[in-house]
């Protein structure tokens, strides 16, 4: 899901026409573990069905020994800089305890 804008007053009058809303992407924080060994991965994207279905599926050379993954932990934000901020915290000492007690 994505956040709708009106951004015709942010562009000049001959552009208005025709563009009445512009699409703004959500971004998503995540966690997920591993089924069977103990290890969480914290990463960030704007299509969490995508990205969760690579750490599974694909060769993410990160996550591949790991294999296979629950979501144990998700938040959305409306930027990037925000997301990037929460995800730095989660993979900080204190953000992984933090994973740990869910």
């Amino acid at each position: 899901m994505g956040a709708w804008r009106n951004w015709q007053t942010c562009l000049p009058a001959g552009r208005r026409d025709g563009l009445k809303y512009l699409f703004i992407s959500m971004y998503v924080v995540y966690a997920i573990k591993s089924k069977i060994r103990n290890y969480i991965y914290v990463g960030l994207t704007n299509n969490l069905d995508r990205r969760f279905r690579e750490h599974n599926l694909d060769n993410e050379k990160t996550t591949k020994a790991y294999r296979p993954f629950k979501i144990i932990y998700t938040e959305k934000f409306e930027t990037r800089i925000k997301a990037r901020k929460k995800e730095k915290y989660l993979k900080s000492g204190v953000g992984k305890e933090f994973l740990k007690s869910l």
